[in-house]
């Protein structure tokens, strides 16, 4: 993982704000000087139990995504849109379970995540499901079945950023009919990369 004092700060700012709520965070990792960057919409419990995005089942699938892109975990820099578990308690098992996140969680880490994009500086931003895609192109109403595998464009103070909406890698674990869908929009990714 490569870092620099610019995102270590960050980072240590969005654990003291999420200590007083007391959130268990899970900024993100890679590579800051990335040209390509992943956000998703927030992390599960493994990615809390092991303070890390994208692990687990979603993370097998992430992996499969990386290697039809040629690309390793290493060269890249992966988040999520919100920072901390969104969960309630299942009535039936009284276990937690993910939910979607509110929009007050979202809009509690959106400057965060604002901030890594403005460090980081990717030439293009994948948005991986409706959550992410609709607080980076900063729309509620955007539907990820409208614009996955589209090129779409974003300002950030004034500097411009290509954003590629993609389902959620979990989206294909839960639809199987997504998958040949996803395939082709990894393609069209691939080709804009390289």
């Amino acid at each position: 993982m490569i870092y620099n004092q610019e995102m270590t700060e960050l980072e240590t700012g969005c654990r003291n704000y999420f200590i007083e709520q007391d959130k268990k965070i899970v900024f993100g990792e890679g590579n800051v000087k990335a040209n390509l960057m992943l956000v998703g919409e927030a992390p599960g419990r493994q990615e809390i139990e092991q303070g890390r995005p994208f692990v687990g089942q979603a993370g097998k699938n992430l992996d499969e995504f990386l290697q039809l892109l040629n690309i390793e975990r290493d060269d890249i820099y992966i988040t999520n849109a919100v920072k901390f578990r969104p969960a309630k308690i299942n009535p039936k098992t009284n276990r937690l379970i993910n939910r979607p996140p509110s929009k007050l969680e979202i809009n509690d880490s959106k400057a965060f995540l604002i901030g890594q994009i403005k460090i980081i500086a990717p030439q293009i931003i994948v948005t991986l499901g409706n959550v992410p895609m609709r607080v980076i192109l900063d729309n509620e109403k955007l539907n990820i079945g409208d614009l996955h595998g589209t090129v779409q464009n974003i300002h950030i103070d004034n500097i411009s950023y290509l954003v590629f909406p993609l389902y959620h890698p979990a989206s294909i674990i839960y639809k199987r009919a997504l998958r040949a869908v996803y395939e082709e929009d990894l393609l069209k990714l691939k080709a804009i990369i390289s």
